[in-house]
């Protein structure tokens, strides 16, 4: 069977392999991804924040920390969402039980809208698109990340567990649905190019301020080693938005 969604993260094993993997400090998500993430959101002092997808919440933990000065999360997984209600409790922030394909855009607008490595879960975008932008108050910011297309257009380097130093890139075009191997579990995601991300912003009335491919820099990583690997495959792709 074939995970969908958020509900691979209610899978007990697969939900503390996740958990020990990505709170390594070493991980692409706190050597790339993040740092990446908190440059393009920019200022949050007294900023309402809506983290789509937002996993145990310690991102949200860290943004109130900054000065944000509210934060809501909503996350699809019962699993994820307990340990992020455990993360928040004793904070000023939210978190709801929700599938981004049935949350209720129509909430008080906020002033920046992330998402964290989510959207190549959801076959549908240009709806939860189009309620992100009315979510937001003007001049509002969006920013997200997904896996980088080159990685998702074809699954057949992810088969290998050993570490690697270049990736086969096929049926780049052919978007839709793929399943991939993913920490023992088999994971549906969806393939978009970088031009169809951009396409259904600017459908929606964004305006795409910045693009990154997830360029790795050597004060992030303790082991030259590590950095000279990452500098070989994009793992991610980051947008900033504005209404």
């Amino acid at each position: 069977m074939a995970y969908k969604g958020s509900s691979v993260y209610d899978n007990e094993q697969f939900f503390e392999n996740y958990r020990a993997r990505r709170n390594r400090e070493t991980s692409p998500n706190n050597s790339i991804e993040r740092p990446i993430l908190y440059e393009l959101v920019g200022e949050i002092d007294g900023k309402s924040i809506l983290d789509l997808g937002c996993g145990d919440a310690n991102f949200g933990v860290e943004l109130l920390e900054k000065g944000a000065e509210s934060y809501i999360g909503v996350e699809g997984s019962k699993r994820m969402f307990d340990e992020a209600s455990r993360h928040v409790n004793g904070t000023t922030a939210s978190v709801y039980l929700s599938k981004l394909e049935d949350w209720d855009f129509m909430n008080s607008k906020v002033d920046i809208v992330v998402s964290r490595l989510v959207f190549h879960y959801i076959k549908d975008l240009h709806t939860i698109f189009h309620g992100i932008y009315n979510q937001l108050k003007e001049d509002g910011k969006f920013v997200f990340s997904v896996q980088h297309p080159l990685l998702l257009s074809t699954i057949e380097s992810a088969a290998s567990s050993e570490k690697r130093t270049n990736w086969i890139v096929d049926d780049y075009f052919s978007m839709g649905e793929r399943t991939e191997q993913w920490i023992g579990e088999d994971v549906v995601k969806y393939h978009r190019t970088i031009e169809e991300y951009f396409r259904l912003l600017k459908e929606a009335g964004y305006k795409v301020t910045d693009l990154r491919e997830g360029m790795p820099k050597q004060e992030n990583f303790e082991q030259k080693k590590d950095f000279e690997r990452r500098k070989r495959i994009p793992l991610f792709l980051i947008l900033s938005c504005e209404k």
